[in-house]
C-alpha cells in the first residue's frame, strides 16, 4: 500500500488555507462544548437581543399618579392621571481571549493528518466564559459595574443573631430558625413593595445549601430533608402554590458586608434583572500575524447584570462564616 506523503508548507502564506480550515473545526468544537461551572443563565435571565455592536441600551421607566372619585353628571372636576417617564442607559463592552500557532505546529498537523491542537482554543473559550460569569455575578471594578450578588440598590439585612451563643450562622441554628430567616427575607420584599412583588428564587452560599440539603427532619431514611421541606413550605409557595427555586451560588460565600455568606431572594424575570449579552462568544477568522505565525481569538460583548427593579430583591447576610 502506497503511503500518502504530504509536502510541507514552505511558508506561513502557503499554510494559511490549512489553518483556516482547521480553525473552523476548532470553532465547531468550542460551540458544542458546555460550560456547567459558569452557568450564569441559571441565575440571571440572559438577554441577547439588539445589535451585537451597539454602544449600549436605552430604556424607559414609567410611573403613574392619579385617583378615581365619585362624580356628578354635571360635574367638571374629573380627576386626570399623570404619567412620568425616566430614561436610563446601560453601556456595553467587549472582552476577548486568543491563541496562536506557528509554522512548525501547522506542518506537523498536516504531516500526520491530525487536527491542530485545540487545547489553547478551549482554554481561551474557558477564560471568556469565566469572565462573563464573574461579570454577571459580581460585576467588575474596571467598568464600575456591580453584579447579581452585590448591588447597592438592593435592600440588605443581617439575619437574626439568635443561634447558639447569639450566632447568626445557620450551623448554629435550629431548623425552625433557618426557615424563619428565609421567610422573613421573602416577606420583606412583599411588605416593602406594598404586597406588589413576590420573589420566586432563593440563592444560597454552597455551605448553607449543603447544610439544609443534608439535615433530615427527624430520624429514618424515608423522612425529607430540610431543603425539601423549605421548597414546599414557605410563604411564597403558601400563597402562590408554586415551589421556591433554591440553588447554591458560590459567589454568595463571601458576598456579605463582613466577607461571610449571603443569601438572596428575588423574582427571576427580565422585568427585574437581566444579563446583557448582545454578542455571545464569537470565534474570529484566523490570520497570519508574522512570517511564521498565525493567531485568532474569541470575543464577546456584554453590558453586565442590570437590576431594574431592586425592590423585587433582598439580601440576607451572615448566614455562614467567612471561608477559611
Amino acid at each position: 500500500m502506497n503511503q500518502i506523503v504530504r509536502q510541507p508548507f514552505a511558508d506561513a502564506q502557503a499554510a494559511l488555507p490549512f489553518v483556516i480550515a482547521q480553525g473552523r473545526n476548532i470553532e465547531t468544537r468550542i460551540y458544542q462544548r458546555r460550560y456547567p461551572t459558569f452557568n450564569y443563565g441559571m441565575h440571571v435571565p440572559v438577554v441577547t437581543e439588539g445589535n451585537a455592536w451597539a454602544i449600549g441600551t436605552t430604556f424607559f421607566t414609567v410611573d403613574t399618579a392619579g385617583e378615581a372619585k365619585f362624580l356628578s353628571g354635571a360635574g367638571t372636576d374629573m380627576p386626570f392621571n399623570q404619567a412620568t417617564k425616566d430614561m436610563a442607559s446601560h453601556d456595553f463592552a467587549m472582552i476577548g481571549s486568543g491563541w496562536e500557532w506557528n509554522i512548525e505546529e501547522v506542518n506537523q498537523a498536516a504531516l500526520y493528518g491530525i487536527d491542530l491542537n485545540g487545547t489553547k482554543a478551549m482554554s481561551a473559550a474557558d477564560k471568556v466564559e469565566r469572565l462573563l460569569n464573574s461579570v454577571a455575578m459580581v460585576g467588575t471594578t474596571e467598568k464600575n459595574w456591580t453584579g447579581l450578588v452585590n448591588d447597592a440598590a438592593v435592600s440588605r439585612v443581617d439575619v437574626a443573631a439568635d443561634g447558639t451563643s447569639s450566632s447568626t450562622f445557620w450551623s448554629a441554628k435550629t431548623n425552625d430558625q433557618i426557615l424563619r430567616d428565609i421567610n422573613d427575607l421573602i416577606s420583606s420584599v412583599r411588605e416593602n413593595t406594598s404586597e406588589v412583588e413576590w420573589v420566586d428564587t432563593l440563592r444560597l452560599p454552597p455551605e448553607a445549601f449543603r447544610l439544609i440539603a443534608t439535615r433530615r427532619l427527624g430520624a429514618g431514611d424515608g423522612l425529607m430533608t430540610l431543603l425539601e421541606y423549605i421548597r414546599r413550605n414557605n410563604v411564597y409557595t403558601a400563597e402562590t402554590g408554586q415551589p421556591l427555586d433554591i440553588q447554591p451560588l458560590r459567589e454568595l460565600a463571601t458576598a456579605s458586608q463582613d466577607g461571610g455568606g449571603r443569601m438572596m431572594v428575588y423574582r427571576k424575570d427580565e422585568e427585574v434583572l437581566k444579563f446583557h449579552l448582545p454578542m455571545p462568544r464569537r470565534v474570529l477568522q484566523p490570520r497570519q500575524k508574522s512570517i511564521m505565525g498565525f493567531e485568532t481569538g474569541i470575543i464577546a460583548r456584554t453590558g453586565g447584570t442590570e437590576i431594574r427593579l431592586p425592590g423585587a430583591m433582598a439580601y440576607g447576610d451572615e448566614i455562614t462564616d467567612v471561608p477559611a
